[in-house]
């Protein structure tokens, strides 16, 4: 199996477990009306949409790499999808900002033990998720944007649980506005980075 192939096979096992975590952490987050666990479900979202761009670029390369009637760069295909799922990033970044200063203003009454147990279930399919990308090519930039989705994924979930935790424990609800915007600067840098990299390969920049 090639290292394509085998990227292709561990996408579309995250984006499946994702997708169902996903569905899980908004319904609980409507239900207990937390609103860091509702946020954490719908950033998740957007990290369900750009984990199946990354697995649509690999099928899409195994399928057509060696078409008689289609040519193109795959590894450009491949660089295309990680830079598209980095401003996918970004937008995460200013969404978690927005809310995170829109829960400031305005703080909800959470259901606090509920919240946090599927929380704690979010984290553990993210740590997960990251343990089944990380054997991919460190020079993939495709399968580097997938990682780095889950990562930030497990991010929102440790925040998450920190706020909920110091909720029930000191009842300190500002924690949580803290913890996103901190996540967001995090996320952004990640996001950047694999901007930049992948640009430069989508240019073919060389140094001279």
């Amino acid at each position: 199996m090639s290292h394509n192939h085998k990227n292709e096979t561990r996408t579309k096992l995250v984006v499946l477990i994702t997708a169902i975590t996903m569905v899980l952490e908004i319904f609980f987050g409507y239900w207990t009306n937390s609103m860091a666990l509702l946020a954490d479900g719908w950033h998740m979202a957007t990290h369900v949409l750009a984990l199946g761009l990354t697995w649509l670029a690999y099928f899409v390369v195994r399928k057509y790499s060696n078409s008689e009637k289609y040519k193109f760069d795959g590894k450009k295909l491949l660089s295309l999808s990680g830079f598209l799922s980095a401003v996918s990033l970004l937008i995460v970044a200013v969404f978690m900002t927005i809310e995170s200063i829109s829960r400031l203003l305005n703080p909800l009454e959470i259901q606090f033990r509920e919240a946090i147990i599927v929380a704690f279930l979010g984290l553990i399919v993210n740590l997960f998720s990251a343990f089944v990308l990380h054997g991919g090519h460190n020079d993939d930039h495709n399968i580097r944007a997938a990682y780095f989705h889950v990562l930030a994924d497990a991010l929102t979930s440790i925040a998450a649980i920190a706020a909920l935790t110091a909720g029930i424990i000191w009842k300190i609800y500002w924690l949580d506005c803290v913890a996103g915007i901190v996540g967001a600067i995090v996320i952004t840098k990640w996001a950047l980075s694999l901007m930049w990299n992948a640009g430069l390969e989508l240019v073919d920049y060389q140094m001279k």
